[in-house]
């Protein structure tokens, strides 16, 4: 566009095309926000690991004024702190490459940066070549360490956690490392990559200065109760790469070692600890569920469960989020939001295995049968990224008359009028079931005889006479339950009262 030479004019159209670039650029805040909390968690999760190294570092120090200890420790200590050493530095230069994103995308004296920047990371990890030092640097950490020992060598070069492939693209074929992680990509999901690598280094440091401890005996670390223990390497990954997941007790007795199952699989139980390692698949938010059966010091047996989380990246910065469930439940409108590293002209949404409704980034899916869906989010200029999620059925509803109990004050019974058929709390929809049918009996005080009844919908006045002659004694039992939601009728469990 040939710029007029009147001021006024001039000012218009370079507003115009200022105004077209941003709208070109604009990336929405749900994946700004989505990427602020990823990155906050991996900061946290090295914080974390650096607290766990640091406690090994000092027991490694100690050892070396040990007799016992001594001699190995000659070998290994000066292994380990050339292990801290390196992956410090490597840990500030990635520092460095932050610091250098944010002023690349106009930090200001407040802190504060323009996060949606698309051509930053590009400028200086493309152009700049930053990108290609970066990935040489990886490298050569890992070369360095692994090769401190041959036993190191031996036990971790397969499976370093530090990566610089580039992630496999939609065609299967690995891309540049470079293009994987840099190519328009916002800065704030490019600072969440650096540190996700700055995690990886914290990660490998602890696995390795772990293991040169382990050549010397135990950390000594006292407990004053039994505490069970979850963990994992990372909690931020892009497709393909590996997750280590552990989990065990804190203090133990060999004779009575825990039951350890992770996702689902029972894992060999080594020094009271287990570990499953997996490759990340799909993308978004994902978890394994993690099982712990021990024994306490009083010989009770105990049983734990926990939700290990974590989130498998995409380049290019899209995003799927549930805004209630991490799953799709059928026979509801399942809410949706998306982000997009590009403005939504420029960005298609589709569907398998449901279909999605709405405009921009706030959507709505409908499911209808068990499985998987997944949604597609093709950016202009981004390779297509893809999220799957479980297809679920609302869960059976509880079936209450009064406050639910089921101990009732006979009083309270026979007062009421209406029965229902409520979900958990945990349930976040806001969906009701209306009871259809139940068949009721009496028994117990005032019913030398089991007596039947029955009801029709949420009334319950089809046994009216028969909660009249009840009282503290009677026991009432409702079979057959039949109720009505979004999804069609069906039956649920049956629900007993006593009364007193």
């Amino acid at each position: 566009m040939a710029l007029p030479k009147e001021p006024r004019q001039k000012m218009i159209n370079i507003m115009y095309l200022v105004l077209t670039a941003i709208l070109a650029l604009n990336v929405s805040n749900e994946v700004i926000e989505a990427f602020k909390t990823v990155d906050k968690s991996l900061m946290s999760s090295s914080d974390n690991l650096g607290k766990g190294t640091n406690l090994v570092y000092k027991s490694l120090s100690e050892k070396m004024t040990d007799a016992q200890y001594a001699e190995q420790a000659k070998k290994w200590v000066p292994i380990a702190n050339s292990i801290k050493t390196e992956s410090d530095n490597l840990n500030s230069y990635i520092e460095t490459l932050k610091t250098e994103l944010k002023q690349g995308s106009n930090l200001k004296e407040d802190g504060s940066f323009k996060e949606d920047a698309l051509d930053a990371s590009t400028r200086i990890f493309e152009t700049g070549k930053k990108g290609d030092e970066l990935k040489a640097r990886l490298d050569a950490y890992k070369q360095k360490v692994v090769n401190l020992d041959p036993e190191l060598k031996a036990n971790f070069e397969a499976n370093f956690p530090v990566n610089s492939d580039g992630v496999i693209g939609k065609e299967g074929k690995k891309k540049d490392f470079t293009a994987s992680y840099f190519h328009m990509t916002p800065t704030v999901a490019a600072l969440t990559i650096l540190s996700k690598f700055q995690n990886n280094v914290k990660n490998a440091e602890n696995q390795m200065v772990s293991y040169a401890h382990s050549k010397l005996g135990e950390v000594k670390v006292k407990f004053d109760k039994t505490g069970v223990l979850f963990g994992q390497s990372s909690n931020y990954v892009m497709p393909g790469e590996e997750i280590t997941v552990t989990a065990g007790i804190g203090a133990y007795s060999s004779a009575a070692a825990p039951q350890i199952s992770i996702g689902g699989a029972g894992v060999p139980v080594v020094d009271g600890q287990g570990t499953y390692k997996f490759q990340a698949s799909g993308s978004g938010k994902q978890t394994k569920t993690v099982t712990i059966r021990y024994k306490d010091q009083n010989g009770n047996e105990k049983v734990e469960s926990k939700e290990v989380e974590y989130t498998v990246g995409t380049p290019g910065g899209a995003a799927v989020m549930l805004d209630k469930m991490n799953v799709f439940y059928i026979g509801v409108d399942n809410p949706v939001t998306i982000g997009s590293p590009k403005g939504w002209d420029k960005t298609s949404v589709s569907m398998s295995g449901g279909t999605i409704s709405g405009s921009g980034s706030k959507r709505t899916v409908r499911v209808s049968a068990l499985g998987t869906a997944t949604i597609n989010v093709s950016a202009e200029g981004s390779a297509p990224a893809s999220f799957s999620y479980r297809i679920k059925k609302i869960p059976d509803p509880v079936f209450k008359v009064g406050s639910g109990k089921a101990r009732v004050p006979a009083v309270e019974f026979k007062n009421q009028q209406f029965c229902r058929a409520d979900l958990g709390d945990d349930f976040l929809f806001d969906l009701k079931f209306n009871v259809v049918s139940a068949t009721v009996y009496f028994s117990g005080a005032n019913f030398p005889n089991v007596t039947p009844g029955s009801i029709s919908g949420n009334s319950l006045a089809g046994i009216s006479s028969l909660m009249a002659r009840s009282g503290p004694g009677t026991s009432i039992t409702f079979v057959n339950i039949k109720v009505q939601g979004p999804d069609g009728v069906r039956s649920i469990d049956e629900r007993g009262f006593t009364l007193y």
